[in-house]
């Protein structure tokens, strides 16, 4: 018996893994996180299979239909939205399987930046002007954040920052944020992403909250900031493909 950490993704069925697809379609129990995870990606669960929406349900909930399958000798897809490894909830329940001996997997999924990132059209570490990506969140009513981790640290680097349960903190994001990228720095909220009603807005850090306020997106939102988001042309090509650029794969070739 082994309980399966599974990424679903965004949001779009299709971009379940393969593998995530195969371990929910043979797991006589599935545990799915209905508030982010569309019924869809739980739709192959098999014939008679156990599938529970865990949105109403607590650690202590989940934790024995867990232990009850255990006993039973059954497989366990807990599926979670995006990739398990960031904001899954994943680590209380991980100490509580490795209390009582019982084993697990984590199976990756596509995180929400990269879809938002691919629905976009674009590159988000675009050479010379992005190399880094922060991935963060604003606390709100949710666990407070380390001390240290704060969005002004992680803006004196200027790297492009993915900030999650940020849509109502606008306000505060633009007073930490614009001191060091500036009012006109770009800016992507990005609903839903992947979904059939997914909504993105472009707009910089002076105007950006309005255009949420007109939109009325009031949660399930990635805010993405940064110089890396601008349509921007003049830059340099990576040296990845550069002829002059060597590496171990393609050796510098000399002219006679």
């Amino acid at each position: 018996m082994t309980v399966f950490f599974i990424g679903a993704g965004p949001g779009d069925p299709e971009l379940l893994t393969i593998k995530a697809q195969k371990t929910i379609a043979r797991c006589p129990v599935c545990l799915y996180a209905g508030s982010l995870v569309p019924e869809e990606v739980v739709a192959g669960a098999p014939e008679g299979a156990r599938v529970m929406d865990t949105a109403p349900m607590t650690l202590d909930d989940t934790h024995a239909e867990i232990v009850a399958a255990h006993a039973k000798g059954q497989d366990v897809a807990r599926v979670h939205s995006g990739d398990p490894s960031l904001y899954g909830a994943i680590a209380e329940q991980i100490r509580r399987l490795k209390a009582e001996g019982i084993p697990y997997e984590i199976i990756p999924g596509v995180p929400a930046y990269a879809a938002a990132a691919a629905a976009l059209g674009q590159e988000l570490t675009v050479p010379e002007i992005a190399q880094s990506i922060v991935l963060t969140r604003m606390s709100m009513k949710s666990t407070s954040m380390p001390a240290g981790e704060t969005l002004e640290n992680f803006a004196r680097t200027g790297a492009t920052l993915a900030i999650h349960l940020g849509i109502r903190a606008l306000r505060e994001i633009e007073r930490q944020l614009i001191p060091y990228y500036g009012e006109d720095c770009p800016v992507v909220v990005a609903y839903r992403a992947s979904w059939p009603d997914q909504i993105f807005l472009r707009g910089t850090l002076k105007d950006i909250r309005e255009k949420v306020r007109a939109e009325k997106i009031t949660r399930t939102a990635l805010i993405l900031v940064g110089p890396a988001l601008a349509e921007v042309k003049d830059f340099r090509d990576s040296a990845l493909y550069d002829p002059e650029t060597p590496h171990v794969l393609r050796p510098k070739v000399k002219v006679s």
